[in-house]
């Protein structure tokens, strides 16, 4: 059969087992829940499911029956199937198991682990990447359209003065709708940017005077103290969402679609990136409440390193978790010569900053230097990006990312922690639901990718890593 012709009629839902990202088979999720078998086979698609696959997360071989699943052995599944779909890559030992131009669909990885990639093109295994495929084209939410542009509008004095070097941005509280006008913030290099809790009194803050945007939005808070009075008597700037989303809102928003065509690519489509960075940031509160017993953890100097989706993930944990104020850093706050200062006297550090591949391995955000010389001995870093040997993190002490047999490792006399999928550590069940309805959605919904690798859609085509090769 040609690639011309090829249509996924039938798919292999194997079973997560011992592979090189997933060491003691700790990895439990699994790729496909049995209400999700249960829509793909009302769409004509047989799915066959390996015993056991989903007892880890709490899906019973019975549950996958009632869903119109033919269960398998792991001697089966990977028999003359056009589609296997597992969670995380594949062991060396299931490649050979694959018959010759089948699809693989999985988190491949491929620059993290080379020697399976070389194993996999070697065998003509097509695999899609799931973690490549991207919207296409990029979804711009009316709720992300605002917060942005809101932003912009309170930074607008700044930036025409062009004293955007100078200004101290506080935003009060965490919430969806608040996130893109972080973000917006963050671009825009400001001196620094927290986000602080809205129970702090005006004692509490420490910034004021004309160098002070205070960013907050009505609608889910309200100032019961007074703070905002009293800032704006010192001289600080004060900025509501909620009011210029009644003043302008519809029509600033009509503008920016028309003016702003939505990018060829988007976001992940496959992707639980704000799970990783709670999930990392929780892990990291606690390993410092264990480290440093006596500290007060709404107290804590925290510092996260970028403000993306994975960024914003720690952040809202970090609030969650009460912390009072948390340093958001950009680029210029990242630079060489320029983040000692942060990490002076940190307690918590969280990367959530990305690299480009010619970078990785080159320029390291949290070097071995800061980890010796600067960070507080029983401070804690946790790495949200990750990488190998071969595709390096923005960590330098990450070498390769740790897994739930070893989660974390002392240098220096601070505690790092770059684990190799962050939602396992509490949110195998919540996240193996998620991916399940993305990975649904990508096979029988707008991409299609159920009639084949002939008719590849934009987001996906990007995310054939190996291959196209005939079956």
């Amino acid at each position: 059969m040609t690639l011309s012709s090829q249509k996924f009629s039938s798919i292999a839902l194997a079973k997560e087992i011992e592979s090189p990202e997933n060491p003691g088979a700790l990895e439990k999720r699994v790729a496909l829940t049995p209400t999700d078998v249960g829509k793909l086979a009302q769409a004509g698609v047989q799915v066959y499911v390996e015993y056991g696959a989903g007892e880890g997360v709490g899906f019973s071989d019975r549950e996958y029956e009632q869903n119109n699943a033919v269960m398998q052995t792991p001697e089966q599944i990977y028999r003359d199937k056009g589609l296997i779909i597992k969670f995380k890559g594949p062991s060396l030992a299931s490649i050979e198991e694959m018959r010759e131009g089948c699809a693989l669909f999985c988190m491949a990885h491929f620059h993290s682990y080379p020697d399976r990639a070389k194993a996999l093109q070697d065998r003509r295994i097509n695999v899609i990447a799931m973690e490549e495929i991207c919207e296409s084209p990029k979804v711009n939410l009316e709720r992300d359209i605002l917060g942005r542009l809101a932003m912009a509008k309170a930074l607008e004095p700044f930036l025409e003065e062009n004293t955007m070097g100078g200004v101290q941005v506080r935003v009060v509280g965490w919430s969806d709708r608040l996130r893109s006008a972080i973000r917006r913030c963050g671009n825009r290099n400001p001196r620094s940017l927290q986000i602080v809790q809205p129970t702090l009194s005006f004692e509490d803050l420490d910034a004021v005077g004309p160098t002070a945007l205070y960013f907050y939005d009505s609608q889910s808070f309200e100032d019961r103290q007074g703070v905002l009075a009293e800032l704006k008597n010192n001289g600080a700037h004060i900025f509501d969402l909620y009011e210029f989303e009644r003043q302008y809102g519809e029509q600033a928003i009509t503008a920016y679609r028309a003016s702003h065509p939505p990018l060829e690519f988007g976001l992940r489509r496959i992707q639980c990136l704000h799970e990783t960075g709670r999930a990392g940031a929780r892990y990291g509160v606690e390993l410092l409440k264990a480290n440093k017993p006596a500290l007060d953890i709404t107290n804590a100097k925290a510092v996260i390193l970028g403000y993306g989706n994975v960024g914003q993930g720690a952040l809202h944990e970090l609030y969650r978790q009460g912390i009072k104020a948390i340093h958001v850093l950009g680029r210029s706050h990242t630079s060489k010569g320029c983040i000692d200062s942060w990490l002076k006297d940190v307690d918590l550090v969280v990367n959530g900053a990305e690299q480009p591949p010619e970078l990785r391995g080159v320029n390291f955000l949290i070097s071995n230097r800061h980890l010796e010389e600067i960070v507080p001995d029983q401070s804690v870093v946790i790495d949200l990006v990750g990488g190998s040997a071969t595709n390096r993190s923005p960590v330098e002490a990450v070498v390769s990312c740790s897994f739930l047999t070893e989660p974390h490792f002392v240098r220096d006399g601070v505690t790092v922690s770059a684990l190799w999928g962050w939602p396992m550590m509490g949110m195998m069940r919540e996240t193996a639901i998620r991916y399940s309805g993305q990975i649904v959605d990508v096979l029988i919904g707008q991409e299609k990718l159920i009639g084949g690798l002939h008719s590849l859609t934009p987001g996906v085509q990007r995310a054939l890593v190996c291959g196209p090769f005939n079956q």
